[in-house]
């Protein structure tokens, strides 16, 4: 991966801005990652199905999760002992997945996003689409944004987006 590839966040960023310049990173990098890697990860799918899709995102996510640490922003909830957790930051309980077909379902993860002691700025939604037929991610992975931080409303948040 370039230098100039990875994600750039300031402090003082609003969550749209996070948002944004996540997808710039992931629309920069995803596909040729996943080119890398799809022989490997289709032959995993064989044996570990969707979990396959969680090696991907350890290579994809920890870049934007670490700069985003780096920078001084709190992104990932306390984890319990049953989590599980991959891409370094995105926790499976703090996920939905109910749209789609079998060959292009969505997953999305949510990130309530803090400035180090403060309150939030809201949450980060990151949409995984995939097959559960095959190892395949059909189109980009997807950063959204929301103002919300509490569950019941980035449930209703995200409901709301894709059920537009």
């Amino acid at each position: 991966m370039n230098p100039q590839d990875l994600p750039l966040f300031h402090p003082d960023m609003s969550i749209e801005e996070i948002g944004e310049e996540g997808n710039r990173y992931i629309g920069t990098v995803w596909k040729s990652l996943y080119d890398s890697m799809h022989e490997e990860l289709t032959k995993a799918f064989l044996e570990i199905e969707d979990a396959a899709y969680a090696l991907y995102l350890n290579q994809l996510m920890p870049p934007l999760f670490n700069r985003l640490m780096e920078t001084g922003f709190e992104v990932i909830a306390p984890v319990e002992e049953d989590d599980f957790v991959i891409g370094q930051c995105l926790i499976f309980r703090n996920s939905l997945e109910k749209w789609g077909s079998e060959e292009n379902r969505s997953r999305i993860f949510w990130n309530v996003i803090h400035r180090k002691g403060t309150l939030p700025l809201g949450t980060l939604l990151t949409e995984i689409p995939h097959s559960h037929l095959k190892f395949d991610i059909p189109e980009t992975p997807k950063l959204y944004t929301l103002r919300e931080s509490i569950k019941d409303r980035i449930l209703h948040g995200i409901r709301h987006i894709k059920d537009k």
